[in-house]
């Protein structure tokens, strides 16, 4: 990793001097921190549960109405941002990883386009109405505009460069965002169902939903992991990746593939939240170093981390009512990001 190092940050760079002892405990410390936040969902709300009852309700149920509303509500829904942010955050490593672009989010391979579009296929051509029966559209307009920006932009000499996909994704996004605002301004009862999606919640999500994603989402995250020796070996070079063995075409679709499942799973589900798998890539380089295997996997940590958080303050800060999730995230990530821009401790 020390000729990343020099590639990206120079050879002084403090993140790639962080220890194994050093990773182990950010590592152990976010386990921990999301154990407390999956507990605060369940717990939170506009009517309270203390966190006694909470765990009652999950280990040892005796029907109270507290119960009720945490296995019921608040279980799918926490459930949902648990997986939907550990996709994004470890989406987003894989990406800025992918094309070597600090700035790329999941968006980049126009899966949040596809799948806007496809949910308002969905909305206008078949009636459908709840998340749970457009799930399969977005999910599938995500995998089918991503393929399409992968297939596009491995055309001609050289593959799949990291600047033709990034020029083939923002193309795709420009022209399925234009499609599907066409369709949903021509239709205010469309309009009105799609914003509520667009903007990103988990609110209302139930179990039947959280169940038709949780595979996808599982199979993503295995797949990102094993994204992670082929990441280190595409950031130090085409050349120098393929001296060491790596089949870049397999690598790039590999991660392509990753990314897909992570992103398509989670938009489908939770709407185009966005931030997340920007800004939380930025964060676990800067506390665990830049070794992509270790990367993911914190990202991802970092990622269920910020969605719950700002889930859960969405219910405080509008209580008894709540904001979108996807709102707060965009509130939270918004400064943030930019103080990492200023600083300038990842971007180089």
């Amino acid at each position: 990793m020390t000729a990343l190092a020099q590639r990206q940050h120079g050879p002084s760079s403090r993140a790639e001097r962080r220890s194994p002892a050093v990773r182990r405990a950010w590592i152990a410390g976010a386990g921990v921190t999301l154990v407390i936040v999956v507990i605060a969902s369940l717990a939170v709300g506009a009517r309270a549960v203390p966190p006694g009852e909470v765990l009652g309700a999950l280990f040892s149920p005796s029907g109270t109405e507290n119960e009720e509303v945490v296995r019921e509500f608040r279980l799918p829904r926490t459930i949902l941002g648990l997986l939907a942010g550990a996709a994004l955050g470890a989406a987003g490593a894989i990406m800025q990883g992918l094309t070597r672009n600090p700035l790329a989010d999941p968006g980049v391979l126009g899966v949040n386009a596809g799948a806007s579009f496809a949910v308002v296929v969905a909305i206008v051509g078949f009636g459908i109405d709840s998340p749970s029966g457009y799930v399969w559209f977005a999910f599938a307009g995500a995998a089918a505009s991503a393929t399409a920006v992968y297939l596009l932009g491995s055309t001609g000499r050289g593959g799949a460069t990291p600047v033709r996909l990034a020029l083939a994704g923002v193309s795709a996004s420009v022209f399925l965002g234009a499609v599907t605002s066409a369709l949903t301004l021509t239709d205010t009862q469309v309009l009105d169902e799609y914003r509520y999606w667009v903007v990103g919640a988990l609110a209302g999500r139930d179990s039947t939903l959280v169940g038709q994603v949780t595979p996808f989402l599982l199979a993503g995250l295995v797949l990102a992991i094993a994204c992670g020796r082929t990441l280190d070996s595409l950031a130090l070079g085409d050349d120098v990746a393929r001296s060491l063995g790596q089949r870049l075409w397999a690598g790039r679709a590999l991660c392509a593939a990753a990314v897909t499942v992570l992103t398509g799973a989670a938009v489908s589900a939770a709407g185009p939240i966005g931030f997340v798998g920007l800004v939380v890539p930025h964060a676990a380089r800067t506390l665990v170093g830049l070794d992509h295997r270790v990367v993911v996997t914190f990202s991802a940590l970092l990622g269920a981390i910020l969605l719950l958080t700002a889930d859960i303050a969405g219910r405080v800060v509008a209580s008894p009512g709540e904001l979108q999730v996807g709102i707060v995230t965009a509130a939270i990530g918004a400064p943030v990001f930019i103080v990492f821009v200023r600083r300038r401790k990842v971007l180089g």
